[in-house]
């Protein structure tokens, strides 16, 4: 049986990982700043992390939520502590996409009601309603078909209303940054307007921080940079260091009812030793201040290298988009400087390291990055 083949891939195989770094097959050491797509939060093979699962394993590996499992109990209320949420609710699941396809289902049961409003580039996962609410011209599948989906302009309050106003949205859906679409940054006038007038309306506002969230930008939450306590907040990447959970935050006054939502394997031991290990470490090492610190400083060394490129972002979540493909780019820092880098569409590079990054290794990469610009302006100069 072969791969089904949907992913190009690079020609490097990773045999070990240690904080903010990999290593090959062949040896070779790569600075890791793309985290497996801003999975890789507490950094790779944490030693407090690695122990909490094999410990786990040796006891009760899985077993269904038909029992009763007190590690759940344990996750929800650090998570609620660590985040400022510790009276919203918390379901378990596996996913990002699944996240936010529970996070809809919901608010079309409290609401009663199927219409969704999302926003141009946002990315919402791979499942059939997560697709719904996806901008991908690529995908085609019935869900994109629905007419139950309202794509609205960024940051338009004004097109938003016109769409409330039917009293037919069950919720908003938004990024706390959108982040596979491009790096952008709801702004938060925007975010506060979307809150009054869900409430207006009787919608729900849903905050997607499956990527933004634990952390990475410099607040546990994006969307903490404002005021704003959307109803339901998704989670999932970062959220276990590596380990397949999601999760989502439900505001008190949603009363839940036996098999209103479901999962098979959400929730299960290994993934809630993982997830409570990965907020451990978040607390003691300080690791959402580090990130907004770091990310200023990177941010702050970038913008004086070049005005060729712009940049985006808050903490470690951050886009540098050139008016040229970065695909040379991104090989050069990946094949000459030993850099992983990640990327959108054709003309960004997004850095979505560990939050443990340290300032010693940013220069490593700022010290790379101003070199392989400069190659890579030489050879389009040329041309």
């Amino acid at each position: 049986m072969k791969l089904f083949d949907v992913y190009p891939l690079f020609d490097i195989a990773p045999v070990k990982a240690k904080g903010c770094y990999v290593w090959d097959s062949e040896g070779t050491k790569y600075l890791d700043l793309y985290g497996g797509h801003a999975v890789i939060s507490i950094g790779h093979s944490h030693p407090h992390y690695v122990s909490a699962i094999s410990g786990q394993v040796s006891k009760v590996g899985f077993y269904s939520n038909s029992v009763q499992n007190p590690l759940q109990n344990e996750l929800a209320e650090k998570l609620g502590k660590i985040s400022g949420y510790d009276d919203y609710q918390l379901f378990l699941c596996n996913s990002g996409a699944e996240a936010n396809e529970n996070a809809i289902k919901l608010a079309s049961f409290v609401t009663g009601r199927k219409k969704l409003i999302a926003y141009k580039k946002a990315f919402h996962g791979r499942t059939s309603a997560a697709v719904a609410v996806t901008d991908n011209p690529k995908i085609v599948s019935p869900a994109n078909e629905t007419e139950n989906v309202i794509f609205l302009p960024f940051n338009d309050l004004e097109a938003t209303e016109t769409a409330l106003q039917s009293e037919q949205a069950a919720a908003v859906i938004i990024e706390g940054i959108q982040g596979v679409g491009g790096i952008n940054i709801p702004d938060p006038q925007f975010l506060e307007g979307l809150k009054a007038l869900t409430e207006k309306y009787g919608s729900m506002l849903i905050l997607d921080e499956v990527q933004s969230g634990y952390g990475r930008s410099g607040r546990f939450f994006a969307h903490q940079h404002t005021a704003v306590k959307p109803d339901i907040i998704t989670v999932a990447k970062g959220m276990g260091n590596g380990f397949p959970i999601g999760g989502v935050l439900i505001q008190p006054e949603i009363k839940p009812w036996p098999g209103m939502l479901g999962t098979t394997f959400g929730g299960n031991h290994l993934a809630c030793a993982a997830a409570i290990a990965v907020l451990d470490v978040i607390q003691s090492e300080n690791l959402v201040q580090n990130a907004e610190e770091i990310g200023n400083y990177l941010m702050e060394k970038l913008a004086g290298i070049s005005d060729v490129f712009q940049i985006r972002g808050e903490g470690l979540m951050i886009g540098l988009e050139f008016p040229f493909p970065v695909s040379e780019l991104r090989k050069n820092l990946l094949f000459k400087h030993k850099i992983f880098t990640g990327v959108s569409g054709q003309n960004m590079i997004r850095l979505l390291p560990p939050l443990c990054l340290s300032k010693g290794e940013a220069d490593a990469f700022l010290s790379a990055f101003k070199k392989a610009f400069a190659e890579v302006s030489a050879s389009l100069m040329e041309k």
